[in-house]
């Protein structure tokens, strides 16, 4: 017969006993929280091939990202070959980087950078998110729901590539916003719009492990062709890949980041906060103890 409830909540606790619970549940709701995508298989995710020497800069990817989102062309003045806004914002989710490079004879000149969301294999900004305003589709793209961002912006703060944007002009309803992968259009069975509407093959669409070996393969057949590959490794992996016959870091791309997922560098720190917190109120704990037996014997 189970004893009265009563009795249950009345039998004493020990401090230890109290400590050692408190340190598991506390423990316990600090552990990151893993979801189907880390157990997918990331080499069917949808992924793009950037080949930066078959790049034109003629900016028909960031137009047709342009009209996917309702927002009108580009103005003819700006359409083709020539500098844009140079930067990501809230209505602009790709957009082309015109970096201005010196050549070795003396001479300057233009090489366009297509830039857009790199769809991290383990994106921080999805770990980072309190309210799973962001979140992996099956496809491998990283998705935002307006319906439960809270506006906090830590998700612009987490992004080692400085992607997601948030609609500073707007103060009632602001909104973060940033490539979709054209997720959409993916489940759908189509490409992207910035790949269907790029005129040179320089945006190649595909399954990850293909577009691997795809770009492999690129520099087995010319590898003095191309000098530098991008996105297989870093932070992870991402499912974005660049080809150039530049060094990546006179492109823009950073190139000090790690090869492994930056949600588990963040772990290490985090997981050290239930100890913290508990030896910090231990301590506290003990000095008003000190105090008020001092206090009682004055």
């Amino acid at each position: 017969m189970s004893e009265p409830r009563h009795q249950l909540f009345a039998q004493p606790v020990s401090r230890r006993k109290f400590c050692g619970t408190s340190l598991s549940l506390l423990a316990a709701a600090t552990l990151p929280s893993f979801g189907e995508g880390e157990h997918a298989d990331t080499s069917q995710y949808g992924a793009v091939l950037v080949d930066l020497t078959r790049c034109v800069g003629c900016r028909s990817c960031e137009n047709a990202c342009l009209v996917r989102q309702g927002y009108p062309e580009l103005p003819a003045a700006n359409f083709g070959y020539g500098p844009g806004d140079g930067q990501l914002t809230f209505k602009t989710r790709t957009f082309v980087d015109f970096r201005q490079l010196d050549g070795i004879d003396g001479t300057s000149h233009r090489v366009p950078v297509k830039r857009q969301c790199m769809h991290c294999l383990d994106p921080a900004c999805v770990s980072v998110c309190p309210v799973a305003a962001l979140e992996k589709s099956p496809r491998g793209s990283v998705l935002w729901r307006n319906d439960r961002c809270i506006g906090c912006r830590y998700c612009l703060l987490a992004c080692p590539f400085g992607v997601p944007r948030y609609e500073w002009d707007n103060a009632l309803t602001p909104r973060v916003n940033k490539c979709d992968f054209c997720d959409d259009r993916q489940a759908a069975g189509l490409t992207p719009a910035c790949v269907a509407a790029c005129p040179t093959g320089a945006l190649k669409f595909g399954k990850r492990a293909d577009m691997l070996r795809e770009m492999q393969a690129r520099v087995d057949a010319q590898p003095d062709r191309y000098v530098t590959m991008y996105g297989d490794h870093v932070v992870g992996g991402t499912s974005w890949f660049y080809l150039s016959d530049i060094p990546m870091e006179q492109l823009g791309l950073p190139t000090s980041l790690p090869t492994v997922p930056m949600p588990a560098l963040t772990w290490n720190w985090l997981s050290k906060v239930p100890f913290i917190v508990i030896g910090l109120g231990l301590i506290l704990s003990s000095v008003f103890r000190l105090r008020s037996r001092g206090e009682r014997h004055a």
